[in-house]
C-alpha cells in the first residue's frame, strides 16, 4: 500500500499530544480564577488557590512519606472538603483514591482495604466504630492510618475515635504547595477504584482511568447544560462513583462547591435559600425527602434549580411533585462500571407543551446516550442483536464507549464475562421506545437498589441461610416511596421451627450494614419450577402489593 501523506512525519509530540486527565481542571481553575470561591462547609470557605494547594500539600505529604504510582490511598469520609481534595491530591502523586462506602460493615471494610492493597487509609472519626473492628479483623497490617476530625460532626455515642498516626490537618501541615506534580504519561492510568456489590456477596473494584473521567466531566458540562460558576450542592456520596465524577466536573467550570454532610429536606432546602445553589444531584431518595417534607423545613426561593436524579427509576409522581416545587428534574442512568451516568433524558422544546403528568412520564424514562458514550444499545439477551424500537420488546442494556471501566481489580474472569461480545454488559432490562429512548423495566440479577446504593440479593440470602430456622430464602426489591426499593425477605421456615420479623431483621444486622438488612419480611411456602428453582419474579409481584 501506498504511505499515507497524512501519517508521514505527522506524529504525537509533547507539542500536540497530551494525556487527558481531570487533573488539568483544577490547574486550570486555578490559574484563571484563583480568587473565586470553590467550597463551602459550614464556616470553612476555600477559594481555588487555596484548594489546589491544599491537594498539593496533600499529595506531597503522602509522597514524603513513601506513595507513590500504583499506590491505593483508601479513604472513608462525608462530604466535606477533605474528600473533595483527595480527588485531585491523591492522583496528583500518580496513586489510586479508593473511596469507600460509609454505610459499609466492618468485615467489608476489611475486605476492600486487603483486596485493595491500600497502604493509607484517610478516615472521618464519625465511622470510627465500624472502621475500628475492620482494622482489627485485618490484624498485623502496614496501613498508614490518618483522622479527620470535623467539628460539624454530630457524633453518637461510641463515635469520634481516633484510630490514626496523625490526623489530616497536621498531614496537611507536612506537605509542600510547590510540590511538584505531573499528568499522567498515560491517560489509561488508573485514576480511582470504586468497589461495586453488583450480584455476587464480595465486592468487585471497578478501576477508572484519566481519560475516561476526563470525558465524563466534559459529557456532564454538556448532557446537562452546565453554565461558567454553578453553584452545586453536593449531596451525591462522593463515595459513590466518585460523586458522580463532579468534583472534576466542577473544576472545569470553576464552580462553588457547597458540600453537604448530612441529607436532609432542611438542609437542602437552606442551601438552595442560603447559597442560591443551581445545580444538585441525588438518588429518587433525595427527591422524596422533599417532596414530603414538612412545612416547616421548607424554604422559597425565586431562582431556578437545575437537578439530576438516578438509582432505581424514579415513578413520574415523584418526578410531578418535585418539578411542581420549583426543580427541574432530569434522570440520567449509568453503573459503577460505566464513571457514573451515560445515558440521559435529553428534553425536547416540543414536549414542555404537554400536559404536565405527560412530561414526567416522559422524565421517567432514562433516555438517550451521552454526548460522551460512544454507544447504547438494548439487546436481546438470546440473540444479541437489537430489539426493535416498540416500547415492549426487553432486552439487555449494552454499552461501549471512553467512560467504561478498564475492568475489575485482580479479578480477571468477571472482566472478561463483562466485557463479552465487546460490549459492557449491565445486567439491565429495557425497552426501547419508538423515540429512541430507553426504559428500564427489571434486572436480568436482581439488584436491590435502596437510596442510590446497590444491594446484593445473594449476599442478604447467603447471611439469611444462616439462621436456624429457615429453609429456603429469596430476597427481592420490594418498591419504597422513600428509598426506592428495600429489601423484603420471603422465607420458608424448616418443619416445627418459628422466628418473627424483628428476629430475623436483627439477626441479619448482626452481619449486615443496616441499609441491607430486609426492611419485609414474608413468611410461608416459596413459589418453585419443577426443578426446584424458586420463581422470582413471582414474588416480585408479590412484594408489590405488600
Amino acid at each position: 500500500m501506498p504511505e499515507n501523506p497524512y501519517d508521514n512525519g505527522l506524529d504525537k509530540n509533547a507539542a500536540n499530544f497530551v494525556p487527558l486527565s481531570p487533573l488539568s481542571f483544577i490547574a486550570r481553575a486555578k490559574d484563571i480564577y484563583p480568587d473565586r470561591s470553590a467550597l463551602i462547609y459550614g464556616s470553612r470557605r476555600y477559594s481555588w488557590q487555596q484548594v489546589y494547594e491544599r491537594a498539593v500539600r496533600l499529595g506531597s505529604a503522602l509522597a514524603e512519606r513513601g506513595i507513590g504510582k500504583g499506590d491505593t490511598v483508601s479513604i472513608i469520609a462525608a462530604n466535606t472538603p477533605e474528600l473533595f481534595e483527595a480527588h485531585f491530591g491523591v492522583p496528583m502523586i500518580g496513586a489510586i483514591l479508593n473511596t469507600i462506602n460509609t454505610r459499609l460493615d466492618p468485615d467489608t471494610i476489611a475486605y476492600i482495604l486487603k483486596h485493595s492493597d491500600a497502604k493509607v487509609l484517610i478516615t472521618d472519626t464519625q465511622y470510627s466504630p465500624a472502621v475500628k473492628a475492620a482494622l482489627e479483623k485485618l490484624g498485623e497490617r502496614n496501613l498508614l492510618v490518618i483522622d479527620i476530625v470535623d467539628e460539624q460532626a454530630e457524633l453518637r455515642a461510641g463515635e469520634g475515635e481516633q484510630l490514626g498516626d496523625l490526623n489530616y490537618d497536621d498531614l496537611l501541615a507536612e506537605g509542600d504547595p510547590d510540590h511538584p506534580w505531573s499528568l499522567p504519561e498515560d491517560e489509561w492510568q488508573a485514576l480511582t477504584l470504586n468497589y461495586t456489590s453488583g450480584t455476587s456477596g464480595r465486592p468487585k473494584g471497578v478501576v477508572y482511568h484519566h481519560r475516561g473521567s476526563y470525558l465524563m466531566s466534559l459529557g456532564t458540562v454538556v448532557a446537562w447544560g452546565l453554565p461558567n460558576h454553578p453553584t452545586y450542592l453536593y449531596t451525591v456520596p462522593m463515595f459513590h462513583c466518585n460523586g458522580w465524577g463532579h468534583a472534576w466536573t466542577m473544576a472545569a467550570v470553576a464552580g462553588t462547591v457547597v458540600c453537604c454532610r448530612y441529607i436532609t429536606a432542611k438542609n437542602i432546602f437552606d442551601a438552595v435559600a442560603d447559597h442560591r445553589i443551581s445545580h444538585f444531584g441525588g438518588a429518587p431518595v433525595v427527591l422524596g425527602l422533599l417532596i414530603n417534607a414538612p412545612e416547616e423545613e421548607r424554604r422559597t426561593f425565586d431562582h431556578p434549580v437545575k437537578v439530576i436524579t438516578a438509582g432505581a427509576p424514579p415513578p413520574s409522581a415523584v418526578l410531578e411533585k418535585t418539578q411542581a416545587l420549583g426543580f427541574e428534574v432530569m434522570q440520567v442512568y449509568g453503573l459503577t462500571e460505566t464513571f457514573g451516568h451515560v445515558v440521559h433524558c435529553a428534553w425536547h422544546d416540543e414536549w414542555s407543551d404537554l400536559p404536565f403528568a405527560q412530561q414526567a412520564e416522559i422524565k421517567a424514562r432514562q433516555g438517550v446516550r451521552f454526548p460522551i458514550a460512544e454507544e447504547v444499545a438494548v439487546v436481546d439477551t438470546l440473540s444479541g442483536e437489537k430489539v426493535p424500537h416498540n416500547g415492549e420488546a426487553m432486552g439487555e442494556i449494552v454499552i461501549r464507549g471512553n467512560t467504561v471501566m478498564k475492568g475489575y481489580y485482580k479479578q480477571s474472569d468477571a472482566t472478561a464475562e463483562a466485557f463479552s461480545g465487546g460490549w459492557f454488559h449491565s445486567g439491565d432490562l429495557a425497552v426501547v421506545h419508538p423515540s429512541g429512548y430507553i426504559e428500564i423495566k427489571d434486572r436480568l440479577k436482581d439488584v436491590i437498589i435502596s437510596g442510590g446504593e446497590n444491594i446484593s440479593s445473594i449476599e442478604i440470602e447467603s447471611v439469611l441461610y444462616k439462621h436456624p430456622s429457615v429453609a429456603a430464602a429469596a430476597v427481592v426489591a420490594k418498591p419504597d416511596e422513600k428509598w426506592g426499593e428495600t429489601p423484603c425477605a420471603f422465607l420458608e421456615l424448616k418443619s416445627d421451627c418459628e422466628a418473627t420479623q424483628d428476629e430475623i431483621i436483627a439477626f441479619c444486622r448482626q452481619s449486615l450494614a443496616g441499609f441491607k438488612a430486609p426492611k419485609h419480611v414474608v413468611f410461608g411456602e416459596l413459589p418453585k419450577t419443577s426443578t426446584g428453582k424458586i420463581q422470582k419474579f413471582l414474588l416480585r409481584e408479590s412484594a408489590r402489593s405488600l
